[in-house]
């Protein structure tokens, strides 16, 4: 019986293994069959598919769809502009090598050029352009036909800049690591054809002309450029492969032999951007160049190659004319359920249609790609230098993000309508009969649930399978189904409702977002034997065997040179490991070499500060360390105070007056600042639009507005701290809504020598009154998640911090266009002047009074708050953890320096001349605790808002006067201490 069992049981594992055989053997051939259908079902889907933007490119191709596409070529040239406006066009000749003349056009103000057609149609619109310096972001410009822009994507034209590595070959530090490549421009002469630079439409821009004259402009957002000539014409088509295999046949070229030429990735020639540089990869024994333990430059690309319209080129030399395979080895290991697409570039030109879109995989090992798999292509290269070039494009997956974006956009849309009716708590068992008060509920949900399905149905083609990364689209889809068919449910599902459709949006993301990692190209004859892109399996063990006892004697937290403690300023950084990463990185390359001075940085929780701080064991330097700290620390007598040293003003020169204000104590200064944060009024431009509402400019605007807006069960959104359950506020910073008023009233938070708290002033009483009334007066929400609100629409207007644009720039690309910000609402002075004075935070760099290397010290500090060290961290860590990462610098010169466009920068600048600082004293930490008390007694208790600051202001002057007797300082009423 125990054999029988045996033998079936052999016969069962033998019956999966051939099976797992016969898949793997036809799992090609049926991967890419269903690609090619998911493909054609993307395509299709989206030919009757319209964009709920009105001003959306799908709209305007659909508005021009049966206008001729005319074979004509009107060249512009740069320097016959018509006019400009707001810029001094300065014309040029022969710049850098360009054969015919072109013009340095500035970064804001606008260049038009007349122009005539002479055939009604739609026309690509190309130009050649050379990225002068500037702040080094990518270069923005919006295109205007005869004053108008033609459509949304239009507002936002792109155009990259060329990155090189600043040496040629790597250097490494003196533990044997390699250290990462500065990045440096190399500027050259591009020419581009108008595209969308987010990668939602494969194609060029196609612009409408009728017959005749017009007037074509081009308005600076972001960064100078010089504009050669302009053109309009048509795009060539791209051939497909099978015709380009019939031209290489009537050409008689022949097959390469017995050629292999590998390109490193890391030896890239060139890139679109800074943060595209070599990078270490330790995972796999098969990387090169290899090492077990020590760091090596060894890959290019991953997380930071990422989204739609980055490019990397590499050089080749064919060593003789020939037809060539083109194989890619590559990782990628983050998009379990979808794949990455790259466009290839054949020395600037697609060279056939199949390469528009290359696809890769999952797999969390090294995988050798084949352009062409199976039968891989044929690519035709003369003797001599070649450049190969991988864009980031989302190839098959546009079509699918147009029609989820424009389905969060109409269902946001119909969410508000409901909530107009049912407000933002619907009664559960109530019937609104929605489907009467709103018409064309019904059809948009069913309209939407099958579009739904259907990018759910096509996404299953082109990946093969069905994984986690459609189970929202599902759930959604199923929602609006059931909520079609039974309207009466709607109430109850109101909440899930909104939840789902911001699940969306976070699908978009997501899907938006292509790593891919690069260890090297292949160029090879046809037919050659290929390297395994993975080692086998006794290779990956032996390599996780010797790493793991390598890593006992190696030190992977640190970056860089290492050298003995007592000769290096050490510095403790508490935030995160990319920023310490990137900041090591800078120090190793520039401010050692500068200043010979040696550094080790080492990731701490900042926690454990003050206890080695006392204990004698602290760092030399702390960094990005909160507002409350330095006074803290400066009444133990445990921090430095800067003012001693002799270029001290110079230094604080670089920031607002107000930023060094919590970093003040009795006479010094005990920190500089690295970060300040300051509030900004966000808004939806078209709610309001909608609503027939303005821009408040003061707050009697806004009392005006609030009755509009509640009428429509909409709400305006201040600041207020969020409670988190089961975590205490210990040090509650004072409401912003509420320095706002106070300081705009001329109020102040504390006694000019900060011995007792000013809160118990008659404009401190007025204030507080004012800041509770929204709330009681109002019934302005005490609890609310305003990004999902505001991309919803429910809070069509908020105050927020102002790094809230960067969240809404990567988190809502729906609502792109849509919204915009800027300064606060003021009062109004009898001179009919508006004071928007805002409260601001932050961060702050210290030194610790223990430090035996203080010259050092000041060193490190002044050059990591200078210009230049503040705006590359900056454009790092953006590039590395995307726009959501803008770094708020305190630097005024080095904000200036950010990739912010010029509109937006504006209004940054505008409202900072408006920033104030709320000062730190000894015991202030009761300060916003009690004020968030004495706020929560008026509007849950109904208490008298007078009694209850008074009272409460109270409980702030003991502790004041407790702390600085502690510390051996005057309180309130004394001239010197007890």
């Amino acid at each position: 019986m125990k054999s029988m069992l045996n033998r079936s049981m052999r016969f069962c594992c033998l019956v999966l293994l051939i099976t797992s055989i016969l898949m793997l053997s036809i799992g090609s051939d049926t991967r890419n069959e269903l690609y090619a259908e998911g493909s054609e079902a993307a395509n299709t889907e989206t030919d009757d598919f319209v964009s709920f933007r009105k001003d959306g490119y799908d709209f305007y191709l659909r508005e021009h769809e049966q206008q001729p596409r005319p074979q004509q070529q009107i060249i512009i040239p740069a320097d016959s502009y018509s006019h400009a406006e707001g810029m001094t066009v300065e014309k040029l000749h022969d710049y850098e090598g360009a054969a015919a003349p072109s013009i340095l056009t500035g970064e804001t103000g606008s260049v038009s050029w007349d122009i005539d057609v002479p055939q009604e149609g739609m026309y690509n619109i190309g130009l050649s352009y050379f990225p002068v310096a500037g702040k080094s972001s990518a270069i923005e410009r919006e295109l205007l036909i005869d004053g108008q822009s033609p459509f949304e994507g239009a507002r936002t034209l792109t155009f990259s800049r060329v990155w090189v590595n600043t040496k040629s070959e790597i250097e490494r530090d003196n533990r044997g690591n390699d250290l990462r490549p500065g990045q440096m421009e190399k500027p050259m002469w591009m020419d581009v054809t108008l595209k969308d630079h987010q990668g939602y439409y494969n194609e060029p821009y196609l612009f409408y002309f009728s017959a005749g004259r017009h007037t074509l402009t081009l308005v600076s957002s972001r960064e100078p450029m010089v504009i050669g000539d302009l053109m309009l014409f048509q795009e060539e088509e791209i051939p497909s492969y099978d015709d380009v295999l019939k031209a290489y046949e009537q050409a008689g070229y022949r097959k390469a032999e017995q050629q292999l030429i590998k390109i490193q990735g890391q030896d890239a020639l060139r890139k679109s951007d800074p943060t595209l540089y070599p990078i270490n990869n330790r995972s796999s024994p098969s990387v090169e160049p290899y090492d077990v333990s020590k760091i090596r430059m060894n890959t290019i690309g991953g997380f930071n190659w990422r989204m739609p319209s980055q490019w990397i080129a590499w050089e080749v030399d064919a060593p003789e004319d020939g037809l060539y395979e083109i194989h890619l080895k590559v990782k990628q290991n983050m998009l379990r359920g979808l794949y990455a697409s790259r466009k290839l570039y054949i020395d600037g030109k697609v060279p056939f249609r199949e390469v528009e879109s290359v696809t890769f995989d999952y797999d969390n090992l090294f995988q050798m790609k084949s352009l062409g798999d199976a039968d891989p292509y044929l690519f035709y290269l003369t003797k001599g230098k070649h450049e190969i070039k991988l864009e980031v494009t989302l190839g098959t997956l546009a079509p699918l993000l147009r029609q989820v974006e424009s389905s969060v956009l109409e269902l946001n849309t119909i969410y508000r309508k409901i909530l107009m009716v049912t407000g933002a708590v619907p009664d559960r068992f109530r019937d609104y009969n929605l489907d009467k008060q709103i018409p064309d509920m019904i059809e948009v949900f069913e309209r939407q649930s099958e579009q739904l399905f259907d990018v759910v149905n096509t996404l299953k083609l082109l990946t093969g399978e069905s994984s986690d990364r459609v189970a929202i689209l599902n759930t959604m889809a199923h929602q609006l189904d059931g909520m079609a068919q039974n309207p009466e449910s709607i109430p109850r599902r109101l909440e899930m409702f909104k939840v789902n459709v911001g699940g969306l949006g976070t699908w978009i993301l997501q899907a938006r977002e292509q790593p891919l990692e690069i260890d090297y190209l292949l160029v090879t004859s046809p037919g050659h034997k290929l390297p395994k892109a993975e080692a086998s399996f006794l290779g990956r063990m032996f390599h996780e065997v010797s790493a793991f006892f390598h890593s006992f004697k190696e030190d992977y937290n640190s970056i860089g040179d290492v050298v003995d403690g007592k000769q290096a300023v050490e510095i403790w950084i508490g935030t995160g490991r990319d920023q310490a990463q990137v900041l090591k990185a800078m120090i190793d390359d520039t401010f050692t070499p500068q200043t010979g001075i040696q550094v080790n940085l080492k990731l701490v929780n900042m926690g454990v500060l003050l206890p080695a701080t006392l204990s004698g064991q602290g760092p030399d330097v702390a960094m990005q360390i909160g507002n409350d700290v330095p006074v803290n620390y400066a009444s133990r007598k445990a921090v430095q105070d800067l003012t001693i040293f002799p270029d001290y003003e110079e230094v604080a020169s670089r920031f607002k007056p107000s930023a060094l204000v919590p970093y003040a104590f009795e006479e010094g200064v005990y920190a500089l600042p690295e970060q300040q944060l300051f509030s900004m009024l966000f808004f939806r431009k078209d709610i309001l639009e909608e609503l027939g509402l303005s821009v408040p400019q003061t707050w009697d605007d806004v009392y005006a507005m609030i009755p509009v807006l509640q009428k429509h069960h909409l709400e305006f959104a201040l600041p207020l701290a969020q409670p988190v359950q089961g975590q205490i506020a210990m040090n509650l910073e004072p409401n912003a809504t509420l320095a706002m008023l106070l300081y705009q009233m001329d109020g102040e938070f504390y006694s000019p020598n900060h011995q007792y708290s000013g809160l118990n002033s008659e404009v401190s009483m007025q204030a507080f009154k004012k800041w509770t009334e929204f709330y009681t007066n109002y019934k302005f929400p005490v609890q609310f998640d305003f990004p999902n609100r505001f991309r919803t629409g429910e809070m069509p207007i908020g105050v927020a911090d102002y790094t809230f644009y960067n969240h809404l720039s990567v988190s809502a690309p729906e609502i792109k266009g849509l919204w915009d910000f800027a300064p606060i609402p003021g009062t109004e002075q009898a001179d009919g002047t508006i004071r928007r004075d805002v409260a601001s935070g932050g961060t702050n760099v210290i030194m610790l009074q223990g430090s035996e290397q203080k010259e050092a010290a000041w060193a490190f500090m002044k050059w990591w708050t200078d210009k230049d060290a503040q705006v590359r961290f900056g454009r790092e860590m953006e590039g590395l953890m995307g726009a959501a990462a803008r770094y708020p610098t305190a630097n005024v010169e080095a904000l200036e320096q950010l990739p912010w466009p010029v509109k937006d920068y504006l209004s940054l600048s505008e409202q900072w001349k408006s920033v104030r600082a709320i000062p730190e004293v000894p015991g202030g930490y009761f300060t916003g605790r009690h004020l968030d008390n004495a706020f929560r007694e008026v509007i849950t208790n109904g208490m008298n808002p007078r009694e209850a600051l008074f009272d409460y202001v109270r409980y702030i002057n003991e502790e004041i006067t407790l702390k600085r007797r502690e510390f051996g300082l005057p309180a309130e009423g004394e001239e010197v201490a007890r």
